[in-house]
């Protein structure tokens, strides 16, 4: 039992990272055990939420993990805490464009049995609130708790919110100010991520945790949580059925230029008898010692690609590697990393490809299917994945590189995607291996079996 509560919006830019932060600081610097989660494909919110609550920020993304797993993938990201916060994603009842309620905030609170607190910003609203909120209450079967008002103006505004809020039944839990703002930096994708400005988060989320236990009843929060009833869900475990016993170092990319992963990655590859270990491209000039697999997962190579550039020591390693025979895979960042340029700085040249700045965003959900048997994927393999970038590379596949060449996915309405070659899988496509683990086990087969 896991006292737990969703913080949603009528739509994305009304606060609920601020909110959702802000509550997990607080009630951190409280004593209180708090499990962060963060609704969708969202990798830079968790890593907020992370410094915030001293433990790992998780996705729950049914659409890419599948809805059965939600339920034990919260019981496994809980495990030891007093109380969960669940950010969400978009609007409330935003999920996969044209599948409905589908990977929704709405969704996850559903299966979460967990109520709901509604973030607003009511910079431009007044008695008209009472309508919003009654909407949202209305629409569908979430139990909407009480609201959390942002942006308001001034003591009299806050009044006549509070007020519209009671005419509808909704208690309203607190109300920041316009000036209350805690800003964090943002570009290209959104928020910088957490792991590029350590220090500067760690005191912006200090000033969130501030904020939020000044403007925001924690007890009428907390007593909200508890009104969650018992979830019934085995905790999801990483450990495979048959774990190889050879232990192979498996070299996992991250750092500032490699943010972008899921907390169960790693716990997967562990689990199925690799023993992981961190290696910074910015910062590390060798890859580990013994290193038989490395997994480069997305972030923002193309802010870094000098310095990247620059670790020539460690791109010859990479590349030494690849040509070794040994399983490489790579998602988004990590394949522009692999590629022979970026924005004509010189890569690793494990593919000979180039990839450059685009001011196209290229973004949702892909069902796709393996074209080419790899060490991460056999022919055939269905996943559903996600794409979020501003980049393109040329060729956009490697069934353009040669006749032998192979590509890494194919989704309707598009041209296959990615790269296989060797023992090397690169793709634009972000995957959440918890929706796959079988991914993880194929891949640390292959490792052990690096002679």
């Amino acid at each position: 039992m896991v006292n737990r509560v969703v913080i949603a919006a009528p739509a994305s830019g009304h606060g609920k990272t601020t909110v959702a932060t802000g509550l997990l600081a607080a009630f951190a610097r409280r004593g209180v055990p708090v499990a962060p989660f963060k609704v969708g494909p969202d990798y830079i919110d968790p890593g907020y939420h992370a410094l915030a609550a001293g433990r790992p920020g998780r996705n729950l993304d049914p659409v890419l993990v599948g809805e059965d797993q939600i339920g034990p993938l919260f019981a496994h990201g809980s495990a030891g805490a007093e109380l969960a916060i669940v950010e969400g994603v978009m609007g409330l009842y935003d999920g996969r464009t044209g599948a409905g309620e589908t990977g929704s905030t709405a969704q996850v609170a559903e299966l979460l049995q967990a109520p709901v607190i509604l973030v607003v910003d009511a910079a431009a609203q007044g008695r008209s609130v009472a309508a919003l909120v009654h909407g949202f209450r209305s629409f569908g079967t979430v139990r909407l708790t009480g609201v959390i008002l942002n942006r308001v103006g001034s003591a009299r505004h806050e009044q006549i919110l509070r007020d519209a809020c009671e005419e509808v039944g909704t208690p309203v839990l607190g109300a920041l100010r316009r000036a209350d703002a805690v800003a964090a930096p943002s570009r290209h994708l959104g928020l910088v991520p957490a792991a590029e400005r350590r220090a500067e988060a760690l005191a912006s989320v200090d000033a969130l945790a501030t904020l939020i236990a000044g403007a925001v009843d924690l007890d009428a929060v907390a007593a909200v949580a508890r009104s969650a009833p018992p979830l019934t869900a085995a905790p999801w475990t990483p450990r495979a059925e048959q774990p190889v016993t050879e232990g192979p170092v498996v070299a996992l990319a991250g750092g500032p230029a490699f943010s972008f992963a899921y907390a169960e990655t790693a716990e997967l590859l562990t689990g199925a008898g690799a023993t992981v270990v961190a290696v910074d491209p910015l910062h590390d000039e060798a890859l580990p010692a013994g290193t038989r697999a490395l997994v480069v997962g997305g972030g923002f190579p193309e802010v870094y690609a000098s310095e990247l550039s620059a670790n020539e020591p460690l791109r010859r390693s990479v590349a030494a590697l690849a040509a070794s025979g040994a399983p490489i895979t790579a998602e988004c960042a990590g394949l522009l990393w692999l590629c022979r340029t970026l924005d004509g700085a010189p890569m690793c040249g494990v593919l000979d490809a180039e990839a450059v700045m685009t001011p196209t965003l290229t973004l949702g959900y892909r069902d796709a299917v393996a074209l080419t048997d790899s060490p991460l994927a056999a022919a055939g393999t269905r996943v559903t994945g996600h794409e979020f970038h501003r980049t393109a590379v040329h060729p956009r596949s490697g069934l353009l590189l040669s006749p032998a060449g192979g590509a890494a996915w194919a989704w309707r309405g598009d041209d296959p995607e990615g790269f296989v070659s060797g023992s090397v899988h690169a793709s634009y496509l972000h995957l959440h291996w918890a929706g796959q683990r079988g991914l993880a086990e194929r891949l640390v087969r292959a490792a052990a079996a690096v002679g």
